[in-house]
């Protein structure tokens, strides 16, 4: 499965380097928990919902296909797909702003208040739940699975790059092609913007359907309006359905933190369960076919690390104590009961339970500084 991380790492590395140049250089707004939070919200979860829509792709080309493209040349079945599929994103994308549902997968995405590549990587859980039945189209006509697999992460790609601040105006490419400049428009929350803009990869979609629109002449921020986001990537992947499901808002107490994260501690702990992650990829890649309990606790113990290191981020006492045991968990089983011993795997847990013992013993954080009346 090396072929699969390989995205995965140079995503990272690029998100960190645009999140450095824009500190030391100020050429757009950053915030690092925000960025920690962005990084942290779907890797894990959304990585096993990607596997289901991928088996699900593949469950109707095998056995539902009408081969209306078997005996199509390859290079027009690539140029169909290429087409098709962002066509297809383009109103999957116009119909989670338009119903409640649907928007309450999405919302997680836009609630990001800072423009940047860390923000193309904030998604929902649930994003590719939703995508299935829009892509199954290409499955029906026979568009292979493989050709599938690389046409969504080319056009996944380019979404990508479309939330960097560093990427200047693109001229006449703009024409045809969704840059940061089209796609700046979508995220902003004053009026009526952020239902502009839907195209994926290309540009024309909006203009053709009616809904394309170049960014506003007077002050805009990011984000959206009404409640905010908070650190936790549970409660805001899922507060939206509790709220259609229940019919009234879920009540989170404001905790006091109890302590400030060095926000470079911050980050390498983000950096370091990120890492992780990629060598679950590694393993296993998109598939769940014949899963180990092996796969089940690594998979459940990073899953449980995203939690943990939104404790982190908000200055919580829990996610302190949880970090350190899910460290240690996986430092043990790794080094003990599964004997992992590759040189990967011993470093990087190793120094994941290391960061989480220094913190523990108060290195790389402070008490939180209480204001008092004079």
């Amino acid at each position: 499965m090396n072929e699969l991380t390989f995205p995965i790492i140079f995503m990272l590395l690029v998100v960190t380097l645009e999140g450095v140049i824009i500190v030391k250089t100020q050429k757009g707004s950053i915030s690092w928990q925000e960025w920690v939070f962005n990084l942290n919200s779907g890797h894990i979860m959304l990585w096993l919902f990607r596997g289901l829509e991928l088996f699900c792709y593949g469950f109707v080309v095998s056995h539902f296909s009408l081969g209306v493209v078997d005996h199509w040349p390859i290079a027009l079945v690539w140029i169909f797909t290429l087409f098709a599929w962002d066509f297809g994103f383009y109103w999957l994308h116009r119909l989670h702003h338009k119903f409640r549902l649907l928007w309450a997968v999405h919302v997680v995405h836009h609630q990001g208040e800072h423009f940047n590549l860390s923000l193309g990587v904030r998604n929902s859980w649930y994003s590719s739940l939703t995508s299935i039945p829009f892509f199954m189209v290409l499955a029906l006509l026979g568009v292979p699975l493989d050709i599938f697999i690389t046409i969504s992460i080319l056009h996944y790609s380019i979404q990508f790059f479309n939330h960097s601040a560093l990427i200047p105006h693109l001229g006449w490419w703009e024409k045809i092609m969704v840059t940061p400049l089209h796609h700046r428009v979508h995220h902003v929350k004053e009026g009526h913007y952020s239902n502009r803009n839907f195209g994926g990869s290309f540009i024309f979609w909006d203009k053709w359907f009616g809904t394309f629109s170049a960014l506003p002449d007077t002050e805009y921020h990011y984000g959206i309006k009404g409640e905010p986001a908070t650190e936790n990537p549970f409660i805001d992947n899922n507060r939206p359905f509790w709220r259609i499901f229940k019919g009234k808002p879920l009540s989170i107490k404001q905790k006091v933190s109890q302590y400030q994260i060095n926000q470079w501690q911050l980050v390498l702990g983000t950096l370091l369960l990120f890492t992780l992650v990629i060598g679950y990829v590694y393993l296993y890649g998109y598939g769940y076919q014949g899963t180990t309990l092996q796969q089940v606790i690594l998979f459940v113990l990073l899953a449980l690390g995203t939690l943990a290191l939104s404790g982190l981020s908000d200055g919580s006492t829990t996610g302190l104590w949880s970090w350190f045991t899910i460290a240690s968990i996986l430092f043990v089983c790794v080094l003990f009961i599964w004997q992992w011993l590759s040189p990967f795997w011993l470093i990087f847990t190793a120094a994941l339970w290391l960061h989480s013992l220094l913190l523990l013993f108060g290195i790389g954080r402070q008490p939180k500084q209480v204001k008092h009346a004079s």
